[in-house]
């Protein structure tokens, strides 16, 4: 094995954790692996120089700088390095809540991964090895926690299929978030206003806004709406309910109680009492 291969194993995988890294290691020379019968933890592999090829579920990927795949526990897979040199980094991870988080994540299947250049997600398991090797995690949390930012990094930043990530979807939503942060006490703002800000059609505005929310751009402002609805009955208690869902952009208070008590679970006044 050459002499620079890093690798770091974990001995607290059996505390009852949410989340917990079993491994996690740098290979300058990645060689050629096959199970059949995959791994038996979620299994991170990324490409930082030189390529290699992965195949899973009969496809094959090639994995170059700034791309990954994430591997879930039992996925048969195999792989192997397509120029003399492939450097690799992986981490292995599991946890009682493992299959929970990345379903809420969306990130409950086998994936391939790329991401734009300087994007956190590129440095985070170099960064997370280096900063193992300096310390020892007697508790296990930590190591934990930074298991749980590289998913969310992984949500922020990774793009799947080559479709936009979550971060682009973001800024490119910018200038509507901003518009509506600015009107959303106008009653009238409709799709198309919203679109205009972006210069797109309201179709592409509502996948920009799934992608990013998981919602439509109308579900979006609804929600705002209803945040700034909690803001003001909690900084202003002698605001009618009335006075409120017209500065907050409903047309009428019956609207707003219905969609407040749809969304919280409770009305605007018993929302107040409990604030």
């Amino acid at each position: 094995m050459n002499s620079a291969h890093r690798r770091y194993f974990t001995e607290l995988k059996d505390l009852p954790l949410p989340l917990y890294t079993e491994s996690i290691g740098y290979n300058p020379d990645q060689e050629a692996i096959s199970r059949p019968e995959g791994y038996n933890c979620y299994h991170w592999l990324q490409t930082v120089g030189g390529r290699g090829e992965i195949t899973m579920g009969g496809a094959r990927y090639m994995l170059e700088s700034g791309t990954g795949i994430l591997l879930l526990p039992g996925e048969a897979h195999e792989y192997r390095p397509i120029e003399e040199r492939w450097e690799t980094y992986y981490m292995t991870f599991g946890g009682a809540q493992a299959g929970a988080i990345l379903g809420t994540l969306g990130l409950p299947v086998s994936s391939y991964y790329n991401w734009d250049r300087g994007a956190e997600l590129d440095g985070f398991v170099p960064g997370l090895l280096n900063s193992i090797g300096s310390e020892r995690d007697l508790s296990g949390l930590n190591i934990s926690v930074e298991v749980y930012r590289f998913l969310t990094l992984l949500k922020k930043d990774g793009r799947v299929n080559r479709m936009p990530s979550l971060s682009n979807s973001v800024r490119r939503l910018s200038p509507v978030l901003e518009f509506l942060d600015r009107h959303y006490a106008d009653s009238d703002i409709g799709l198309e206003d919203m679109a205009q800000r972006a210069d797109i059609t309201p179709r592409h505005l509502n996948t920009l806004f799934k992608q990013a929310f998981g919602m439509t751009a109308y579900a979006y402002l609804i929600l705002l709406r209803l945040r700034k609805a909690k803001e003001m009955m909690t900084l202003h208690p002698r605001m009618t309910i009335k006075e409120v869902s017209g500065l907050v952009g409903f047309r009428d208070a019956s609207h707003f109680v219905a969609t407040f008590r749809k969304q919280e679970g409770v009305t605007p006044e018993q929302f107040r009492s409990l604030h």
